[in-house]
């Protein structure tokens, strides 16, 4: 009997099913993400081939009489890698690594490879380059080749079979996008496709005790490019959050099941390839303009790592009916209402100002303690005065224009302090039970007033 073919559309964000294409997606409201897709299913049970190439099942034991002896890490060396993952690779993990085009996701995977082929086999899969091409990447990132197998290959039953014949400890799939299933009659990169290859990869990395690698495309938007499952599939998705003109990388986890979620990894890169920065504080306030209004310095923690960072600030006399406000690096919506306060607790003229706000170096701060460096920045811009090059500012701001308490008080003032920081302006709350005994001169405030005055000094 004949197999039969039917046609559906998917979305390509979501992976909503419908029998017809529509313009925006019932599922995840996105506009114009339906492809047609065609299914071929077999007409009875057992006739047509099965789509699992490989399969993976435990039986039923109690939870006290499973062995974790051999849950152990590999380290890989590369120390801003290994603490953003949690202390190393995980066996039997699956990661999934996103970014820009050109950012260096194939670079840090082959630096990844060349520090994990001392503990086992590695193996490289290609969709998108040559063997050749690989080849001359890694040497000249002067990569080991020892413990290395390399395939350039698209179809998924040859990559198993190609697992099956090296056994490697680790495997990196580069892209997740260019994969095809045989039994699939989708193009690479489509819904089915992606799912599919993807729950497949899971079963080999399970069942193998493999750690697997998947690079991954992002749209145009920035998403990462394919349905959301994908991300629900894996045990840590990290992303390369910055564009590939700045000179320095930051990778981030968004997911994390065998570590935690905050941490970043900064690198930099150069002719020889992705160099992790062990001091990223340094850079980031290494171009400062200490003798220009509008500047201030905040330490942000990422994870358990405290950084110093450069708050910027402009303000301009707007040549439109609406005054703008662009903010590069932290949260748009929290500058704001860093304005609304200014406005409405030190009569800041700013209704008819264009506000302008930036951490400098491409960092995108995720927490709230940079409220206060921004509205310090903001006062500072618009009066023309200069903050004090030796202070630093955190603090997070209420609608009344309380300044609130935020973690890790100590290790932000500690990281100061060993970069020459001598005055602290933070929230009076935090001095309750503040671990903190070194030399820095700390003011403790409890409103915006008191801390855009104390930042005159």
């Amino acid at each position: 009997m004949r197999s039969k073919t039917k046609i559906k559309f998917l979305c390509q964000q979501c992976g909503h099913e419908s029998a017809q294409w529509l313009g925006k997606c019932p599922g995840c409201n996105s506009w114009n993400s339906f492809t047609e897709e065609k299914f071929t299913s077999s007409p009875a049970k057992g006739a047509g081939p099965s789509r699992q190439l490989t399969g993976f099942s435990s039986g039923v034991l109690k939870l006290q009489d499973i062995s974790v002896k051999d849950f152990k890490r590999y380290a890989t060396g590369i120390k801003e890698f290994d603490n953003m993952i949690g202390g190393g690779v995980v066996p039997g993990s699956l990661i999934l690594l996103g970014g820009a085009p050109g950012i260096g996701k194939s670079t840090l995977m082959l630096h990844v490879s060349g520090a994990l082929s001392d503990i086992g086999t590695v193996l490289y899969i290609s969709g998108e380059e040559s063997l050749p091409q690989v080849k001359a990447r890694a040497e000249r990132m002067k990569v080991k080749k020892g413990n290395i197998f390399l395939a350039s290959e698209t179809n998924l039953q040859n990559i198993v079979d190609a697992v099956e014949k090296t056994e490697p400890k680790f495997l990196i799939v580069d892209s997740i996008q260019t994969v095809y299933h045989p039994e699939l009659t989708g193009a690479p990169g489509t819904v089915g496709q992606v799912r599919e290859c993807a729950a497949e990869l899971l079963r080999i990395a399970k069942s193998k005790n493999i750690a697997v690698f998947l690079l991954g495309h992002v749209t145009k938007e920035g998403d990462l490019a394919g349905p959301r499952v994908l991300e629900h599939i894996v045990d840590t998705v990290l992303y390369f959050e910055n564009e590939k003109q700045h000179v320095y990388r930051i990778l981030r986890a968004y997911k994390n099941r065998f570590g935690p979620t905050s941490e970043i990894g900064i690198f930099e890169m150069n002719a020889s390839g992705l160099v992790e920065v062990s001091n990223p504080s340094i850079i980031f306030l290494g171009e400062r303009n200490i003798n220009a209004p509008g500047n201030t310095v905040t330490v942000s923690v990422e994870g358990t790592r405290p950084l110093l960072l450069e708050v910027q600030a402009l303000t301009a006399r707007t040549n439109f009916g609406i005054p703008r406000r662009m903010v590069s690096g932290y949260d748009a919506n929290r500058v704001t209402i860093m304005i609304a306060v200014l406005e409405n607790m030190l009569s800041l003229p700013l209704e008819m100002q264009d506000v302008f706000v930036n951490i400098a170096g491409g960092v995108k701060i995720k927490e709230t303690s940079a409220d206060l460096a921004a509205a310090c920045a903001i006062v500072s811009a618009n009066s023309g005065f200069i903050c004090p090059k030796d202070m630093i500012v955190f603090g997070e701001v209420g609608l009344a224009g309380e300044v609130r308490s935020v973690s890790f008080p100590s290790e932000r003032l500690a990281e100061a302090e060993k970069l020459g920081f001598k005055k602290a302006i933070i929230p009076k709350g935090n001095l309750k039970n503040l671990t903190y005994r070194g030399k820095i001169e700390i003011f403790g405030v409890q409103t915006i007033e008191q801390a855009t005055a104390k930042s005159r000094c």
